[in-house]
């Protein structure tokens, strides 16, 4: 029968606290504290390196900015505690130079079945370095479209209207679709009557633009006046016009929405008419 000797356990576990608990204690709170110090200290040379000069406005630097921190943040966490989970294992007895050979050997068989890692990791690189979008901004990726609210080195994680959250590898993205990169443009296609006189639809739509751009609660928001671009179809029912104008990125919806509403109040004013669909029937007698 096996008989416990309590103080002998007591004084070995205080010994080994003092050996090697004290130490893996240090660890972590060396880990912790390089972790936090290296996000600062990498944070405040970014936004020191990244210049204003480059950017068209203060929230692209923004941007850029926050999108390259959380990169470096996150690689930073993982390095950190990579080495100290070594050196935890270190202190707990376990030789880790087999361990990193064997991570080696595996590292080596997982490459062969890694390839869709790998080219994640290489396409993620390539957005970051050259900045075809980043956190805030709204994009489409190959149909996916969404606020994106996190980039790391393998995926973009995208918040739709829905706010469904689609985390997209960056490897699987054939094409980019950055709807909020330095500017903004309000896009409208609107039919109108062929009674209707063309030079007093200008008149009308151009007037409209131009008061909403002196408003003081929108004329932030407008870069450029929405105005009448050109008579750009002949429906079955109606001329269609061009309506174009600049606004701030992530602005042109609400920009958009507020021109509709004033637009129809404006037509209606004016006795422009927006025509329902019509076909004419002929009837054989």
């Amino acid at each position: 029968m096996i008989k416990f000797n309590f103080a002998d356990i007591s004084s070995a576990f205080t010994d080994w606290s003092f050996q090697h608990g004290l130490s893996i204690v240090a660890i972590c709170i060396f880990a912790l504290t390089f972790e936090y110090a290296g996000g600062i200290f990498f944070e405040k040379l970014i936004r020191k390196i990244i210049t204003s000069k480059n950017f068209r406005t203060e929230e692209a630097e923004r941007k850029r900015e926050d999108t390259l921190i959380r990169i470096v943040r996150g690689t930073i966490k993982v390095g950190v505690w990579i080495v100290a989970l070594l050196m935890i294992l270190s202190e707990l007895g376990i030789e880790i130079g087999p361990l990193l050979a064997a991570a080696g050997v595996a590292g080596l068989a997982i490459g062969f079945g890694g390839q869709y890692l790998i080219r994640d990791v290489v396409a993620g690189l390539f957005i970051i370095l050259e900045n075809q979008y980043r956190i805030g901004d709204v994009v489409c990726l190959d149909g996916t479209c969404g606020l994106v609210e996190d980039i790391s080195i393998r995926v973009a994680t995208l918040r739709d209207l829905d706010g469904v959250v689609h985390n997209v590898p960056h490897g699987v993205v054939a094409k980019v679709s950055n709807l909020s990169k330095e500017f903004a443009r309000v896009n409208l296609d609107i039919g109108i009557s062929y009674n209707a006189d063309i030079e007093k639809v200008i008149a009308v739509v151009d007037r409209a633009g131009a008061e909403m751009a002196e408003d003081p609660v929108w004329k932030t928001d407008i870069l450029k006046p929405i105005h009448f671009e050109r008579l750009d179809s002949f429906g079955d029912s109606a001329m269609v016009i061009k309506i174009l104008g600049d606004t701030k990125p992530l602005r042109q919806w609400a920009v958009a929405g507020e021109f509709r509403k004033r637009i129809k109040i404006a037509f209606d004013k004016a006795g422009i008419e927006i025509p329902f669909p019509q076909r004419v029937v002929h009837t054989i007698k």
